[in-house]
């Protein structure tokens, strides 16, 4: 990507967020475009970023045989009624809808009554099962108190998965199957993400756990135990068997659990039969009788997991303020940003055309009326992991390049610029 190309400017920061810095600083460098409270449109990068997570999720869910599906954001209040669930969201005011003269329909904050109609016609016997759908899609809800850019808002993107079981047995394995491919997700997405249980709230079913990771820029408190990695909802010292619950989760002393701020990023079900029952979702099982599906629900807030691996990678300047981000290598939709002197502009050109037409991706800085320094700045601007720069530090044939992150500086020979970057993927 050449800079000139891209609409961004030097970027000059002022009275960055002290809670959320990162996300303010994409707003200030214009790689987020606030709409409204809560609605927000995705510059290059982020929304490169963005993909990388998805990609991700998709390879993990994957593994395990998940199918990847497509449900429609615009639902028939229908199927709403069906489940039993359209008054109590439009009494709280959550679900955003539209009347035509014929019918009346919502913009999806979820979709299980969605893919409960999607599937009851697919999966008619016990061969077909288990089943596991997942999608990644917006979603939409009335947040009256947007919060924290992308990490609360009116619009955001999901990934959910729906699992259709014959049995409460079946469903528990769905679910332990999934609970591995998160791990797997948060673990390649350098996040340290623990399993809290949970209550099921508006979704219901019988059990549920929450996915949260230790932040301050969360909303939520939580009990964890360093020694287990099991976290709870913090409600549960209420419990009259408050001790015993613990013990279900191999937990004798509870002088180990400590209370952290956390922050949100899946939440999973299982839901059991609520939804199947209102529907009438069914299948035949192997005796040839009519049993309705046993549940499971599995979501990832992809554009929250977006807001926290940006945060987590807020970078400070010499005065500990905020100054930008550096994208964890395997992730960063752009591994090198290339700055220069405009003398050395040719040679900057064939290194670019060098390492994209070889798979690394990087950045040229080719913008007019910028210095090295500002050029530099805006390196943790973007995210970028390295930069190479065309000064007066080195000699022809030499190149000079820098870690972002730890700053650390070496010079290499040009030829083996390509050899560099193959090594930093392994």
């Amino acid at each position: 990507m050449k800079l000139s190309e891209a609409g961004l400017e030097i970027t000059r920061l002022q009275n960055v967020d002290t809670v959320f810095p990162a996300q303010d600083i994409l707003v200030q460098s214009g790689q987020l475009v606030q709409y409204g409270a809560g609605i927000y449109g995705y510059n290059s990068i982020p929304l490169k970023l963005r993909a990388n997570i998805e990609k991700i999720i998709k390879e993990e869910l994957e593994k395990i045989g998940c199918v990847e599906v497509q449900l429609p954001l615009l639902q028939p209040r229908s199927i709403w009624d069906e489940s039993g669930r359209w008054n109590g969201y439009v009494e709280e005011g959550t679900l955003l809808t539209v009347k035509t003269e014929k019918s009346e329909f919502c913009l999806a904050p979820t979709a299980e009554e969605a893919i409960v109609e999607f599937s009851k016609r697919k999966l008619k016997s016990h061969k077909n099962l288990p089943t596991v759908y997942y999608q990644i899609g917006e979603k939409f809800r009335n947040e009256i108190r947007s919060r924290g850019f992308l990490l609360r808002g009116k619009s955001f993107l999901m990934m959910d998965a729906y699992s259709f079981n014959k049995d409460e047995k079946d469903l528990v394995k769905s679910y332990e199957l999934l609970k591995i491919a998160y791990k797997n997700i948060f673990e390649r997405l350098g996040l340290n993400v623990f399993p809290v249980a949970a209550d099921n709230g508006a979704i219901g079913g019988k059990k549920s756990e929450e996915y949260m990771m230790i932040s301050q820029i969360g909303e939520d408190t939580v009990l964890y135990d360093s020694k287990t990695g099991q976290g709870f909802n913090i409600e549960i010292k209420e419990k009259d068997n408050f001790i015993d619950y613990l013990k279900d989760y191999g937990i004798e002393d509870i002088s180990s659990l400590k209370e952290e701020k956390t922050v949100e990023l899946g939440h999973i079900f299982q839901l059991g039969t609520k939804y199947s029952e209102t529907m009438n979702a069914t299948y035949v099982d192997s005796n040839g009788e009519e049993k309705v599906f046993y549940m499971g629900c599995y979501g990832i807030g992809v554009s929250r997991t977006l807001a926290t691996v940006y945060e987590n990678n807020v970078v400070k300047d010499k005065n500990n303020n905020p100054c930008g981000f550096v994208l964890p290598y395997s992730l960063a939709p752009y591994k090198v940003q290339i700055i220069y002197k405009k003398e050395k502009e040719n040679k900057a050109l064939e290194i670019y055309e060098l390492l994209n037409s070889n798979g690394v991706a990087c950045i040229l800085d080719d913008r007019e009326d910028t210095t090295i320094g500002s050029s530099i700045k805006d390196v943790k601007i973007l995210g970028t992991p390295y930069m190479i720069v065309l000064g007066d530090k080195t000699n022809d044939g030499e190149l000079e390049i820098e870690n972002v992150k730890t700053e650390n500086k070496e010079i290499i020979k040009e030829n083996i610029i390509l050899e560099y970057f193959k090594n930093l993927s392994k």
